[in-house]
């Protein structure tokens, strides 16, 4: 199997304006009710892309899930896939498949009649179930249990027949509702690489749904963050992280410090900021907001560091005292309130063992960082 990088670097089809999207959400609007669970919601996904709906409980994305899956339909609005436009086009008959977070695996079926199901429903001949089953099975290292019944399996060998049998049939498209919900957190990291390498070997379009945040900066070539039934951003995983289009997305991704003030001063790319507590801030941006108006500067923990004595060569650099100290293990997580009262959040990676000069609760610090640290949010 080749590796992820150069497919994953290369690949960005939604760049290329004479892309043609595989999965097109037009205007798409579902109501239960006077509820709006899709709120006139547009989406391009694109062949052999792994795309991800994240979300909060409720903002949405299983229902437009359930939508391209057929098993709802929309209020109004129109889901075109490869050119098809999919109204009235009931579950099975869409060229695509789903898999569930309960898994839904037959208990009375062992393994091999689990993935075999959906191909014998579908008249497939004897023998080339018996060739795709194997093929499957190889396909999710499970050769050895075919014949266990799914009590007989881990949580995570249980995932893996349901990836199967979703896979199985060939779908063009294979939508996956909370899929690693149920596993435990190093399986489930270890099972998002695995999802990472079947979907480049098997060429397939994946749509994911998750409230992980992790797990969509994992896996996904594109997010799309979703609240209140409509789409607030949809970008590569750096894009999110490093360049959120509002405060919502930034709070949501993430740990992030949020400074709100006024803008002071404006010289090229550089903004000051004056914010609560008196903080003075200077910050770079590409798209700077007028003098007077409102705006946040965005800061994440791990771009401001921690230091005992005032920082040389820094325009942001704040005093204040250590409140709390979280360690990690990999990294260490303080909490630093400002001299103004606010608490900031700081992270540092435990590159050796022991520091020399450990920090330590109630010390008098200073925290800075770059002015191009982070980004400036207009309100």
């Amino acid at each position: 199997m080749k590796s992820l990088g150069s497919i994953r670097r290369s690949f960005a089809p939604w760049s290329d304006p004479n892309s043609i999207p595989y999965i097109s959400i037009r205007n798409v609007t579902k109501k239960f009710g006077d509820f709006v669970a899709v709120d006139n919601l547009s989406l391009d996904i694109y062949n052999r892309e792994f795309f991800a709906l994240l979300g909060a409980s409720g903002c949405g994305k299983s229902t437009l899930l359930r939508m391209l899956a057929g098993f709802e339909q929309p209020t109004s609005g129109e889901i075109v896939l490869d050119g098809q436009n999919m109204a009235g086009t009931p579950p099975y008959r869409r060229p695509v498949n789903m898999m569930f977070q309960s898994y839904a695996l037959f208990p009375h079926m062992t393994v091999e009649k689990n993935i075999a199901f959906g191909l014998k429903q579908d008249g497939m001949p004897a023998n080339e179930i018996a060739e795709r089953v194997k093929q499957m099975l190889k396909l999710v290292k499970l050769e050895k249990f075919a014949a266990r019944k799914p009590n007989q399996l881990s949580g995570g060998q249980r995932q893996r027949v349901a990836l199967a049998r979703a896979v199985a049939k060939r779908p063009k498209v294979l939508l996956l509702d909370e899929p690693l919900g149920a596993l435990d957190k190093k399986l489930r990291e270890e099972t998002q690489f695995e999802l990472m390498d079947l979907q480049q070997e098997l060429g397939l379009t994946f749509v994911i749904v998750t409230h992980d945040q992790e797990e969509a900066m994992t896996m996904a070539d594109r997010i799309a963050v979703m609240n209140a039934g409509k789409v607030i951003q949809v970008a590569t995983p750096p894009e999110i992280y490093e360049a959120p289009n509002s405060r919502f997305v930034a709070d949501f991704i993430g740990d992030v410090n949020i400074f709100d003030g006024k803008v002071t001063a404006v010289t090229g790319e550089f903004v000051d900021i004056e914010a609560e507590g008196g903080v003075k801030l200077r910050m770079v941006s590409s798209e700077p907001p007028a003098v007077g108006q409102n705006a946040a500067a965005v800061i994440r923990p791990e771009k401001i560091r921690v230091t005992g004595e005032k920082p040389a060569g820094r325009a942001n650099a704040l005093e204040g005292e250590i409140w709390d100290i979280g360690y990690l293990g990999d990294m260490t997580v303080f909490r630093v309130k400002l001299d103004g009262g606010k608490i900031v959040k700081a992270s540092s990676l435990n590159a050796v063992r022991a520091a020399e000069d450990p920090l330590t609760y109630d010390q008098k610090v200073w925290v800075s960082f770059d002015e191009n640290a982070g980004v400036v949010l207009k309100d």
